[in-house]
């Protein structure tokens, strides 16, 4: 399959699951896959159901729509303002409220003061 989608997620997923220290078959495992369903999701090679994109989710415990936030895979002629403001995008994106409200304040009382 070449649809750019199934690329893409296929990326994230392998992002995520490397950045946790899975295995393809630590990560099939706990998903209740065969690591060659993973291995065919990170190629492309699968056309995953949204039902088994949610099943790896979980076992990666992250919510499902954080294995769509795929930005810095894509190769487009954005602007600079558009590049800085995807590499601000994903370095807030995995904080917490809390910290996120804290980034907020420090932002207001930069540009207000």
């Amino acid at each position: 399959m070449n649809e750019p989608v199934l690329r893409l997620v296929g990326q994230r997923v392998r992002e995520l699951r490397k950045k946790q220290g899975f295995s393809q078959e630590e990560l099939g495992e706990m998903a209740g896959f065969h690591f060659s369903y993973i291995g065919g999701v990170e190629r492309a090679e699968k056309n995953i159901t949204l039902l088994n994109l949610q099943k790896i989710a979980d076992a990666l415990q992250v919510n499902v729509h954080e294995l769509f936030y795929y930005s810095k895979y894509v190769k487009t002629g954005n602007s600079d303002k558009e590049k800085l403001l995807n590499e601000l995008n994903e370095k807030l994106w995995p904080l917490k409220s809390s910290d996120l409200k804290k980034v907020n304040l420090l932002l207001s009382e930069f540009f207000d003061s």
